[in-house]
């Protein structure tokens, strides 16, 4: 940075600078200098405090089948198949032997949001019922992990260790044939396990050693750009999230001896454990039918060859109700190369899906799973939404049409206004945002609302021009923006107070200007420098998210519950820059957002990215544009309508009160 003269910025300078404090309610005062903090977060707030409610409601059920059906939906929270299929084998073959409990019968699509009815009983558990009177032949446990797991005691098994549990145990007794059933399926198991570890085995042995180690090398790659997951073989836990990371993420860079994935590259195959083989079979193939995002939809469940090829065939049947393309048959076993074969199907169709039907996903923030949907068409609903927002954007704004495409049309047509001063704001740009950011609080009753993008497009045309890759991966958050706009009712959800929903709109727009800092790499040259930088792969299709209040810090601070992400791509000269923006709506409480509502928000979404690349391209012919608003001062003013704070704070104006 430069002083008002001119001069280079000295160490000293800078160093202040970064000492004071951008909160909107502490601007000019140094950070960190108050006696207390503004908001102290609740003891049981976030998973842990979760976790320990469902535990009180399993211990208060009148059954086991009770008890089981609010551990395995987390009281309401996930859909029971997700939990289901995070058993391992000997916990399976007990469920199912004690109540007929199998992950093969979850049906995870008929009530998502609030988890439905996961499983039905079966003949054997029904023989397998104690019977009238009789003494139990063992004495079992069930208990709930602090990873929100479902732990089982089984014969022979020592007791349930009390450090791993959220509360105490259930005791569950044991008739013989439920002894006798258990030992029967578990005989079914253990034979089916080790011929699925065997095909693995062999499939690998067929790729030879340079074939595995790029499979290694493609799965730990998808580690490090991926969102945290959890991924279970058996006993044996991967995961690139907190704690003791075993795979490539955060905590342990690319070739890591810590890391699973690094430690085979090399190795000779005689020498992987059954776990590590299935493991890289399973990501492989999950990777193959829809990039690094379908790991995800593995999230908290046991990696095995049957569970992928479950997803793998509810895929199948989602993709071939869209109209548009030869259906894809179905795999003709659950051998390897069959499921292989099936994968690779998939991702070809699921670029003509896309192309006839809008895909998303299904987040469920408490075990951080993701499921891929086939939305609907838009319906009324959807219309409406979307009628409020064009209604209020031909108010504010110098375009015409009855519809968000009309306005669109409109635009396009004459896009030189959004390089010049517009409605308080410097640019048309920056008018635009706030306004279709306002109005989408408004239309869809969200209690925040927000959009991000680049601040200097100009900055960006001339880097892309002069192939300075290392440049833009050195810029850093200040680069670019976030225009949080929370609705004045949300201030309940924070005590009341402006100042502290000013603060929480602030914190939004920070992390989600690293969102942008973290995917912009994302799209550039694989050259060394955006290797070498943090990055993830950006995201091309929406998703809404379930109780996201769960193990993210900043979503459990700011009450972040439900939401929609609607991430768009927009181009700058010549090049598409996926993930460049999105449209994010949240409640902090009430009702979840819905499909219908998802559909509205990527059409909103959709008009902020027209505009950003009719920006970018009057950019490219030589106009200037830069986003100098949506600072922290501008926060605190838009949403407590005073002034700074404390001392002075630069930022850009704000609109008056409509």
């Amino acid at each position: 940075m430069k002083d008002p003269a001119g001069r280079p910025e000295s160490r000293r300078a800078a160093n202040a600078r970064k000492r004071i404090s951008r909160r909107p309610s502490r601007l000019g005062l140094p950070a960190g200098s108050t006696a207390k903090p503004d908001r102290v977060r609740e003891a049981d707030a976030g998973f842990s405090g979760l976790l320990k409610r469902v535990w009180r409601r399993a211990a208060e059920a009148g059954d086991l089948r009770a008890s089981l059906q609010v551990l395995l939906t987390l009281d309401g929270h996930v859909p029971a198949g997700i939990q289901l299929r995070a058993l391992n084998s000997v916990e399976q073959a007990a469920l199912t032997a004690l109540c007929g409990l199998s992950w093969r019968d979850a049906d995870d699509t008929a009530d998502t949001t609030a988890g439905g009815a996961a499983a039905t009983r079966t003949a054997a558990a029904a023989k397998a019922a104690p019977d009238g009177g009789e003494p139990p032949v063992f004495l079992g446990e069930i208990g709930l992990t602090a990873g929100g797991r479902i732990a089982v005691r089984t014969p022979g098994a020592r007791p349930l260790d009390p450090r791993d549990l959220v509360g105490g145990v259930r005791r569950v007794p044991w008739s013989r044939a439920a002894l006798a059933a258990y030992q029967d399926e578990l005989g079914r198991a253990h034979k089916r396990g080790a011929a699925r570890a065997a095909d693995c085995r062999a499939w690998l042995a067929a790729q030879g050693a340079a074939g595995r180690d790029a499979l290694l090398v493609q799965a730990r790659e998808a580690a490090l750009r991926t969102a945290p997951f959890v991924l279970y073989q058996e006993d044996t836990q991967y995961t690139n999230f907190r704690g003791r990371n075993t795979l490539t993420g955060k905590t342990l860079w690319p070739g890591h001896p810590d890391c699973a994935l690094s430690a085979l590259i090399g190795l000779p195959l005689q020498l992987w454990s059954d776990q590590d083989i299935q493991l890289l079979v399973c990501l492989t193939l999950l990777i193959r039918s829809a990039g690094f995002g379908r790991i995800e939809e593995a999230n908290g469940t046991q990696l095995t060859v049957d569970h992928v090829a479950d997803t793998l065939e509810r895929v199948r049947r989602l993709y071939n109700a869209v109209p548009g393309a030869e259906p894809v048959p179905a795999a003709a076993s659950h051998r390897v190369a069959d499921l292989d074969r099936l994968a690779g199907a998939l991702r070809e169709r699921r670029r003509s899906v896309g192309a006839h039907a809008q895909l998303y996903r299904e987040i469920h923030g408490a075990l951080m799973h993701k499921v891929e949907r086939v939305a609907a068409a838009p319906g009324a609903a959807a219309r409406a939404r979307q009628d409020a927002v064009t209604e209020r954007l031909r108010a504010g704004l110098p375009l015409a049409g009855r519809t968000l495409a009309e306005l669109g049309e409109s635009l396009a047509a004459a896009p030189g206004w959004l390089a010049e001063p517009h409605g308080g704001f410097g640019t048309g740009l920056e008018s635009l945002v706030y306004e279709s950011v306002a109005a989408a609080a408004d239309a869809f009753g969200a209690d925040f609302a927000m959009s991000r993008g680049m601040r200097s497009l100009p900055d960006l045309v001339r880097a892309l021009r002069g192939e300075s890759w290392a440049e833009i991966c050195d810029w850093d958050i200040t680069r670019f923006f976030c225009c949080v706009v929370p609705r004045p009712q949300a201030a309940v959800h924070f005590g009341g107070s402006t100042a502290a929903l000013a603060d929480a709109a602030w914190a939004m727009s920070s992390r989600m200007q690293y969102n942008s800092w973290h995917f912009v790499a994302g799209n550039l040259p694989r050259v060394p420098e955006v290797t070498a930088r943090d990055h993830f792969v950006p995201p091309v299709i929406p998703d809404i998210a379930f109780f996201s209040d769960q193990h993210h810090h900043g979503h459990v601070n700011n009450n972040v519950r439900f939401s929609i992400r609607s991430p768009h791509a927009v181009e700058v000269d010549g090049r598409r820059f996926e993930g460049f923006m999105d449209l994010r709506l949240l409640r902090c409480a009430g009702d979840p957002f819905d499909e219908q509502d998802l559909l509205a928000a990527h059409q909103v979404s959709a008009f902020i990215a027209q505009a950003t690349s009719l920006a970018a391209r009057l950019v490219a012919a030589g106009m200037a544009l830069e986003v100098t608003a949506f600072d922290s001062g501008w926060h605190w003013k838009a949403v407590t309508g005073r002034g700074p704070a404390a001392a002075a704070s630069p930022g850009g104006q704000v609109p008056k009160a409509s």
